[in-house]
């Protein structure tokens, strides 16, 4: 995913497109399995974290986008993130705070 005409892909463009389109319910406007491929090359498997791109260093900001786009693309070991928050759901409902799920509806659940 890029965010403007002729800017590299970038893996932080995971969360923003993904965020939206979660809120608006349309997730599966996107080749979600090309998207993971995509994150997940851009793992530093040596030192750990994510880049930018492939090939890049990896740091913290791009590190958390591409995990809440993994979490956003149901990757199995992650946790469901919120869109609107960019917390775990389960976060959330210990906080008492209205969820919104992929069909773009903010729910008020219990505690946990």
């Amino acid at each position: 995913l890029n965010g403007r005409p002729e800017k590299l892909p970038d893996v932080c463009y995971s969360w923003w497109v993904l965020s939206s389109l979660a809120i608006i319910g349309r997730l599966h406007w996107l080749d979600g399995a090309a998207l993971a491929a995509f994150i997940l090359r851009c793992q530093d498997a040596d030192d750990g974290g994510f880049a930018d791109r492939p090939g890049d260093v990896a740091d913290v900001y791009h590190t958390f986008f591409a995990l809440c786009g993994l979490a956003f693309l149901k990757h199995p070991t992650l946790e469901r993130i919120d869109p609107a928050y960019a917390l775990s759901e389960r976060v959330l409902r210990r906080m008492r705070l209205p969820v919104v799920g992929d069909g773009g509806v903010a729910e008020q659940r219990g505690g946990d």
